[in-house]
């Protein structure tokens, strides 16, 4: 008799990323239909949704160096990724290509951060480096400083950190997740708009979903190249449905 492979019960990084790319591509596309911070029931209920995407993006990012067999080349592919992302997340939200003409806030895609997260968990590995406390957290100050002018801020590194830090315990990986989020939405209610501050904590809803995680990848091995293609290209779909509805100007607050 051939041997089947057993398959776990529960969620798959695949499918993990098949929840977060839909999530994420119903709150851009809302993003430069209905710019701004409308306050639509409908809309505060497609932006919610569109919480599922980061929070999914830092765990599997966390989860992608647990299991990557080279740690160089995973960084290096996601740099590439984020320098060809830069320009297909300006284009879409209409934020200028050479960062800080308009502000210092989303001036690149959140990808940058999430390149970054990785460097900083490997920094802070032991494995990797003998590094003293202090020079761990002067690091991981550098890389939020280079981080802070991206979508998520540094608040994403913080994330991963925190996920990574707590691997095996869901409860603590959320906790220390939401410490961060909780900062970044009070910064939100308090200077940007208190509706969508208060809406940048249902990151939350995860939860159920990586809670069913199975540590499995899933049978389809394309999937990491698919997202790869599949997030600039869907930037670009939105960037060209930005300036057929609203002409060739911004539509990201703070951008």
């Amino acid at each position: 008799m051939e041997k089947q492979s057993i398959q776990k019960k529960g969620i798959n990084s695949n499918r993990l990323k098949t929840i977060a790319i839909i999530a994420m591509t119903i709150d851009h596309l809302v993003s430069v239909i209905w710019p701004g911070y409308p306050k639509d029931w409908w809309i505060i209920v497609l932006h919610i949704i569109g919480r599922l995407t980061a929070p999914t993006m830092w765990f599997l990012i966390a989860e992608g160096y647990h299991y990557t067999r080279n740690v160089k080349k995973y960084i290096g592919r996601l740099f590439l990724f984020a320098i060809i992302s830069h320009f297909a997340y300006n284009f879409a939200f209409g934020i200028p290509f050479i960062p800080f003409q308009t502000s210092v806030f989303n001036q690149t895609s959140v990808i940058w951060s999430l390149a970054w997260g990785v460097v900083a968990i490997a920094l802070t590995d032991e494995k990797n480096f003998a590094l003293k406390g202090w020079q761990k957290s002067v690091l991981v100050m550098i890389i939020c400083l280079i981080t802070f002018c991206s979508d998520w801020s540094c608040i994403a590194v913080l994330a991963i950190l925190a996920i990574y830090g707590n691997r095996g315990n869901l409860k603590k990986q959320v906790s220390g997740m939401m410490i961060w989020v909780l900062m970044y939405a009070v910064i939100y209610f308090l200077f940007i708009d208190k509706v969508y501050g208060i809406l940048q904590l249902f990151v939350i809803i995860c939860v159920p979903f990586i809670k069913q995680y199975n540590g499995e990848r899933g049978k389809w091995k394309g999937m990491k190249w698919f997202f790869y293609i599949y997030y600039p290209a869907h930037l670009i779909v939105c960037g060209i449905i930005r300036v057929l509805l609203h002409g060739n100007i911004g539509v990201m607050i703070g951008g």
